[in-house]
């Protein structure tokens, strides 16, 4: 994962207080940025109740159209603390040989910012797309399988504690996020998880 600034990787024991803070910045945004956001989720570890994490929240917005999302997003996200970021891809999985195209998204990210909220990374991602409905099976996955949330939990803080840089932190987690992904994709197809399904 490329970014425009080198940050630091820092995992924390899980907050119970991310699962109200995600439910209440994904509501703020739905009414800060309208219409062409049909989805607004929580997602990543801070999303996965007893998941270690970075204790940074991550929020997925789903829209119809990327270009359009970004020219009516950023002055209301710049206006809450968030910036841009030159960051047009997601990581596509191993094994996959699509273009990465269908994997592009926006994001924005919000850092330290007094008075304006929680940090976040914001992942402006295209409804339907891949890399829209891997950042839900991720988090339903983990959700549904608890028994699996300390190993991977584990993994990262040890990770976290050997790696001093986050896009290298990113860079070895990917594959690993990659294998869930495969047992993820099994779980979906055998229970008939869809992204969201009420």
């Amino acid at each position: 994962m490329a970014s425009d600034i080198r940050q630091q990787v820092v995992v924390v024991e899980p907050d119970p207080l991310w699962e109200l803070g995600g439910r209440t910045l994904a509501e703020g945004l739905r009414d800060v940025l309208g219409p062409l956001a049909v989805h607004v989720d929580h997602i990543g570890s801070t999303a996965i109740p007893g998941m270690a994490a970075k204790p940074v929240l991550d929020l997925q917005v789903s829209v119809a159209d990327l270009a359009a999302a970004e020219a009516a997003f950023d002055g209301p996200l710049v206006e809450r603390g968030f910036r841009l970021s030159p960051y047009r891809y997601d990581h596509v999985p191993a094994g996959r040989d699509d273009d990465p195209e269908r994997w592009a998204k926006r994001y924005w990210s919000r850092r330290g910012e007094a008075g304006a909220g929680p940090d976040c990374n914001l992942h402006v991602r295209l409804v339907g797309s891949p890399n829209e409905r891997l950042a839900l099976l991720f988090r339903d996955w983990f959700r549904a399988h608890p028994e699996a949330v300390p190993a991977y939990a584990q993994f990262k803080t040890v990770l976290a504690g050997a790696l001093a840089d986050l896009d290298d932190y990113a860079d070895v987690k990917d594959p690993v996020v990659d294998l869930v992904v495969v047992m993820a994709e099994e779980w979906a197809t055998a229970t008939g998880w869809e992204p969201h399904r009420s």
